[in-house]
């Protein structure tokens, strides 16, 4: 167990960020799972940019890698193309 004020606090607030980190993750996914369903090329050229901007901040904050983040973007891009 802990027994500086300091490691408490940090443990509690590690725990807070743990919880928002994971929500923004899973709420991520869920739209990037939601823009790959979308047939209409106008509705999910709007979605683009909303789950693009979800997915560089992720990156920004370490919750994903730069990388994945970079490869997500280019495959949802590609995708939307298509349509």
């Amino acid at each position: 167990m802990a027994n500086h004020k300091s490691a408490l606090k940090r443990i509690r607030s590690n725990e807070s960020k743990r919880l928002r980190n994971k929500y923004q993750h899973k709420t991520t996914r869920n739209a990037v799972r939601n823009l790959r369903v979308v047939e209409d090329k106008k509705e999910a050229e709007g979605m683009l940019t909303n789950v693009i901007s979800m997915l560089d901040k992720l990156a920004k904050n370490n919750i994903i890698h730069k990388n994945k983040a970079a490869n997500l973007k280019s495959k949802l891009t590609k995708h939307v193309a298509a349509l």
